[in-house]
Parts: C-alpha cells; sequence; structure tokens
C-alpha cells in the first residue's frame, strides 16, 4: 500500500502543483488512499520531495537532487525496504522488488547517483540497471545485497 501511495503522490505532484499536504491528503482520498499528515510528510521524506522555489509546490529534486549525504542513507532505507533479490548478466543488474515497489527504490537509486549506475528503468517489481561495467554491475550488485543483510 505504501508503494502505491507514494506512486500515486508522485503522479500528482508531476501533474498539479501542491503548496500543501492537506491537499495532497485530500486529493489522495480522492484516489482511495486514506493517509494522516504524518504519514503523507514522511511518505515526502522519503520520496525526496522538494518545494519549489518560484511557487512553493512540491516537486521531485531536480538535475541537482538531494545532497549526497542524504541520498544515500535514503537508498540504504529503500533497498532494505523494497529489494528482494538481485542478479547481474554482464554489464546489467536485475533488481526484483514486491508489487509496486520498483519505483520508488528506482528512484532512491537515481538519486543516489552511484559511480557504478549510469541509469536505471523500472516496472512495477522490477528494475533494470545499466552500469558502467561488468566490474561495475558486480560492485553494485554487493552493495544492494549488503543493504539486504542489514
Amino acid at each position: 500500500m505504501k508503494a502505491r501511495r507514494q506512486a500515486a503522490i508522485l503522479d500528482l505532484i508531476d501533474r498539479e502543483p501542491f503548496h500543501n499536504q492537506e491537499r495532497l491528503r485530500r486529493r489522495l482520498r480522492q484516489q482511495g488512499f486514506e493517509a494522516t499528515q504524518a504519514t503523507i510528510s514522511r511518505d515526502i521524506k522519503d520520496l525526496g520531495l522538494v518545494k519549489r522555489a518560484a511557487d512553493g509546490s512540491y516537486q521531485r529534486p531536480g538535475a541537482d537532487g538531494p545532497a549526497p549525504d542524504t541520498a544515500i542513507p535514503a537508498l540504504g532505507r529503500a533497498a532494505a525496504e523494497y529489494l528482494r533479490s538481485v542478479d547481474r548478466v554482464q554489464q546489467l543488474v536485475v533488481i526484483r522488488t514486491g508489487i509496486g515497489q520498483a519505483q520508488p527504490l528506482a528512484i532512491a537509486l537515481d538519486r543516489a547517483q552511484l559511480s557504478e549506475s549510469v541509469g536505471t528503468i523500472a516496472g512495477d517489481d522490477t528494475i533494470l540497471v545499466i552500469a558502467r561495467g561488468a566490474r561495475g554491475a558486480a560492485s553494485l550488485c554487493k552493495r544492494l545485497r549488503d543493504y539486504i543483510r542489514e
């Protein structure tokens, strides 16, 4: 439910401006998601949403993204919660998650700007990470498997 709610939040903020959490909560409720303000606040933090300087509405971080010192811990939390398995095929890394959980984990991976990763493609429960090479893919697999063990 959390992953679906967070995906709905991302969809909503991509389509319309939200200047406060209460308005976002009401729109989520219209879509069938009952959530408290505290839950929405945690979702906003988990997703790394920021307020746009121009109008104060929530948005995904721009090209700058969150500072690496916050992105790596966010990746650790997302991986610990969503990651089910990791497999490597040469320079490709295939990550399995629960249903509806691939998007939030892929966002965390992209925001972390890991040196091993060129980019991600996420479906519903699978993420394809293109690594910079076979060594980078192996290193990324090890890093992600460590999150599962924590």
